[in-house]
């Protein structure tokens, strides 16, 4: 059973999978009337038919349903959806159905009954938190397109740019001319549409650069010898 909303400027999307109608029908009203859309799923099992997610997200998911449980079904959604965040509801569930689904990386765990209110905040903050997944998603896809650009040498030029090294360090370092890695290193800026090295090591932070393939058969070499 599927419902949404048809707001202009939703707050985001919320997909509750229950296999509790009444559960259902009080969580789709009250989300509804709060600004999001929602999705409704019967069991684990209907939305794995069909597992359509929007962005941003959020996924409230019982613990126990016939078929697939909670748990596995978070598991799996770390390849359907690995940055939607999840949110188990549950009136029955033992301590290590919770440490798993913990683990496994939800936002929070609601026990029935539970308060409107306590309902809205974990939505809030989960919401918050598919809101920045998209964003890094985003940038991410972006300096991935911007680095294809780079040809390989660029590419080693770059990796040490973002280390704080200078033109005559990565000189030292590769044997190339000073003057060359400044011509490399103006076309790292361009192409990565940088206008400052801060802006550049920002941007790359947390993108793993390999070291340049002539300086790890330098290493080798030297570790052999």
């Amino acid at each position: 059973m599927t419902n949404s909303t048809d707001r202009l400027q939703p707050l985001g999307h919320v997909i509750v999978i229950d296999d509790d109608d009444s559960v259902r029908r009080s969580l789709f009203t009250m989300l509804e009337r709060a600004g999001y859309n929602v999705t409704l799923h019967y069991c684990a099992d209907a939305f794995l038919s069909a597992p359509e997610v929007p962005s941003p997200a959020v996924i409230l998911l019982d613990m126990r349903m016939p078929g697939t449980t909670g748990v596995v079904l978070q598991s799996q959604l770390k390849t359907l959806a690995q940055n939607v965040p999840v949110i188990f509801v549950s009136g029955d569930s033992r301590p290590e159905e919770i440490i798993a689904a913990m683990k496994q990386g939800a936002v929070d765990f609601l026990l029935k009954p539970f308060t409107a209110q306590a309902m809205m905040d974990v939505i809030q903050r989960a919401m918050r938190l598919s809101e920045q997944a998209v964003v890094n998603a985003d940038k991410n896809m972006l300096v991935s397109e911007r680095l294809k650009r780079l040809t390989p040498r660029e590419m080693e030029v770059c990796h040490w740019m973002v280390r704080g090294y200078s033109n005559q360090q990565i000189a030292n370092l590769d044997g190339g001319a000073s003057a060359t890695i400044k011509l490399h290193r103006a076309r790292v800026m361009d192409k990565m549409a940088a206008s400052t090295l801060p802006e550049l090591i920002d941007m790359l932070n947390g993108v793993d650069i390999p070291a340049p393939a002539r300086l790890a058969s330098i290493q080798d070499a030297s570790r052999v010898e």
